[in-house]
């Protein structure tokens, strides 16, 4: 189906799926636009001074006042997220996009609930960009009046959840939540709200109980003003705990995960699938990345076989190889940082600095890593580690003869043979957050006993296809002498090129592909076993 057709109307549960306004299923697939309405320290490669909002916003006052500062403000939140970025995300297939929101963005400081003047139509500019290139937009409250996490990811100022702890920034979310259900209740392009971010890491888990309460109240105050969109519900710690959920609160609801710098697989989801069966509910993984190429290929292959809509953070930050948009970093940006950890800087050269990053911040002006868009979606040229074949099961992503005990702590459930190329580790490490890439003693392969089959399924987009497009596959291999490699791609038998003497080598063939959309390579140890460790798709 065509983003265009899928993005439709108002979405809503039904049973474990999701539909559009047509009664389509969609999956959501989606980028988040973090740092933009809560800038957050570690995307600008701030120390823990300038780590939240609240922060960078006091070192750019201290430098160079409050009205420069403020204008500062102004253009930052201007030019971060522009039409363009909305068109690129759109033009690269994804159908929705996420919206992290600081309540000190929209609203001031006090206890009554009272408006920033033209906050509110940033986002409704954003929104209308949604509208125009088909973008669903999920509402994402990722700092709560108070703070739901006391850390700095929710702008926290006392490093505590007060949320939870005070009956004013209580009350202020749930009138903030009524107020853009009011607003927004005939907004169709609005997927749904996204009620906290986060809320609760485990060293504050004594308030766990405190969670669904608020969601209760909220979601109450909600359908009194619009009974029609989706609400979104995050476990605790870092949304990664789901034993809060033992009810369902309405009758359109999703729940959400997020997954960072961990296995792959299918073992490490299972508590959200087991959830979704139980509850009957739709679930989102709505945030997950900060790592590099090569997990993006298995971990988002993995939400897609699983029928899990999911959005990549995140779109945009300074100096990264692992989002799509890298902020190009100005001359003398580590100045800013020295300052913030005790050194000197005067007024005129930081208002340099700031404004030099302002003017990097517009899409064109930024470096764009197309590879990261790559293997979200599978697209090539994209290249997959082969432990990352499909993870629909046996007989539909993988046959075996014989199941083998896991030497490596990863996909156990399936039986297959999985091993470091050469290491002394006991299980695999998944944490690259910076994108680093994987170093020599954490690669693994999988092995295929003779007649033992994995499938790799890739995308090409119906815009990329001038039929029949050529491909070059390239298969890292190796087997000993009578060893041969089976390949089939959509069903059609490609070769059966035989591998030397146990030495690792690249298999490259050629192959047409005739139709747009999901295609299926399918490899086959012959004779002998075969060692699998990489799979790359090149566009001839």
């Amino acid at each position: 189906m065509k983003k265009h057709q899928e993005v439709s109307g108002f979405l809503r549960a039904s049973g474990q799926k999701i539909v559009n306004g047509d009664g389509m299923e969609i999956v959501l697939r989606g980028v988040g636009l973090g740092s933009w309405l809560l800038p957050e320290g570690y995307m600008w490669r701030f120390p823990d001074a300038g780590d939240r909002p609240r922060r960078i916003e006091r070192v750019i006052e201290e430098l160079i006042g409050s009205r420069k500062a403020a204008e500062f403000w102004e253009l930052y939140y201007d030019r971060y997220i522009s039409e363009a970025d909305m068109a690129q995300i759109a033009s690269e297939g994804f159908n929705s996009v996420r919206i992290p929101i600081n309540a000190r963005f929209l609203i001031e400081e006090g206890e009554e609930l009272q408006l920033k003047p033209g906050r509110l139509e940033l986002l409704d500019r954003a929104i209308g960009w949604c509208r125009k290139y088909s973008l669903y937009a999920v509402l994402d409250l990722h700092g709560a009046p108070g703070g739901q996490t006391g850390t700095n990811i929710d702008d926290s100022a006392n490093d505590l959840p007060e949320l939870f702890l005070n009956e004013q920034y209580r009350r202020l979310t749930i009138q903030l939540w009524r107020l853009l259900a009011e607003r927004y209740k005939d907004e169709w392009i609005v997927a749904g709200y996204d009620l906290l971010n986060e809320p609760l890491p485990n060293w504050f888990a004594e308030y766990n109980g405190r969670i669904m309460p608020l969601y209760r109240d909220i979601v109450q105050a909600i359908r009194e003003v619009d009974v029609r969109h989706m609400i979104i519900l995050e476990g605790a710690h870092w949304a990664t705990d789901w034993s809060i959920f033992d009810e369902r609160l309405d009758s359109n609801l999703m729940l959400q995960f997020h997954k960072y710098w961990n296995n792959p697989d299918t073992e490490s989801i299972q508590p959200y699938l087991d959830k979704r069966r139980e509850l009957d509910m739709p679930i989102y993984m709505g945030e997950g990345g900060e790592n590099n190429c090569d997990w993006f290929t298995g971990a988002f292959r993995l939400y897609e076989d699983q029928e899990i809509s999911w959005n990549f953070w995140t779109w945009k930050k300074l100096d990264c190889t692992n989002s799509p948009c890298s902020v190009n970093i100005p001359e003398d940006w580590q100045l800013l940082i020295d300052y913030m950890q005790g050194g000197k800087l005067d007024a005129l050269s930081a208002e340099r600095i700031l404004w030099s990053y302002l003017d990097n911040l517009a899409i064109e002006h930024c470096t764009y890593h197309s590879a990261v868009v790559h293997a979200l979606f599978r697209r090539a040229p994209v290249s997959i580690p082969a432990i990352f074949y499909g993870y629909r099961g046996e007989g539909e992503s993988f046959g075996i003869n014989e199941r083998m005990e896991s030497k490596t702590g990863f996909r156990c459930m399936d039986g297959t043979d999985i091993r470091f190329v050469d290491s002394g580790r006991s299980e695999p490490n998944f944490q690259h957050m910076k994108g680093e890439p994987w170093q020599p003693d954490e690669l693994l392969y999988v092995r295929l006993a003779a007649s033992d089959w994995v499938e790799y399924e890739w995308l090409v987009p119906d815009a990329n296809l001038v039929s029949p497009a050529r491909f070059r596959l390239e298969i890292d291999a190796r087997g000993d002498h009578s060893a041969r490699l089976s390949i089939t791609l959509n069903g059609d038998f490609i070769g059966s090129p035989q591998l030397g003497d146990g030495e690792w080598q690249v298999i490259q063939m050629q192959a047409a592909v005739q139709t747009e959309g999901v295609q299926r390579l399918l490899l086959r140890a012959e004779g002998q076993s075969v060692d699998l460790l990489r799979v790359s798709i090149v566009k001839l």
